[in-house]
């Protein structure tokens, strides 16, 4: 009886358990993200934000853009050590520590303008595959909405030896 009782303990945490990191992940920060131009409604990038010990920074990985446009641009309005840098694999956001529910207290670079503005990053508590961006000049702000990229699964190869197999039969 008692290991019956223990097993369905063991169960119900490991159910529970998964289906609370599941949960967690989806209202993450974490993750890859389609960058969308709150002024003209397209899609810019793809930004991969990641943690470094308990602060998160954001990387672009990849650019969308027109044919005519440089297909591989650099930050020629940036200042600092970012002015000259190839835009793709920049590190945009920068140093944003949790509070709550929200990424605090650190800034995000706007390479199209050369500028950097102090940052706020929350989930949309009603969808978790939108971020919410806002950047900050003094009092006044802008929030972008970005959007959450959802991984394809990869098709599974079979192996040399089972094709090999395969085609005999």
């Amino acid at each position: 009886m008692r290991k019956w009782q223990a097993l369905k303990y063991g169960v119900a945490t490991l159910v529970f358990g998964v289906f609370g990191a599941l949960a967690l992940s989806a209202e993450s920060i974490v993750g890859r993200w389609k960058t969308i131009d709150d002024e003209t409604g397209e899609a810019k990038s793809i930004v991969n934000i990641y943690l470094q010990g308990d602060l998160a920074f954001g990387r672009i990985e990849q650019l969308f853009r027109k044919p005519h446009e440089d297909q591989d641009p650099v930050c020629d309005k940036c200042e600092g050590e970012e002015k000259g840098q190839k835009i793709k694999g920049m590190v945009i956001i920068k140093n944003m520590r949790k509070d709550g529910d929200e990424w605090v207290g650190g800034t995000i670079l706007d390479p199209k303008k050369g500028k950097v503005y102090r940052c706020k990053l929350w989930v949309d508590p009603k969808n978790p595959d939108q971020l919410r961006v806002r950047g900050y000049l003094g009092p006044f702000f802008r929030t972008q909405t970005w959007h959450r990229v959802k991984e394809e699964p990869k098709p599974v190869e079979q192996p040399k030896e089972a094709a090999k197999e395969t085609k005999k039969k």
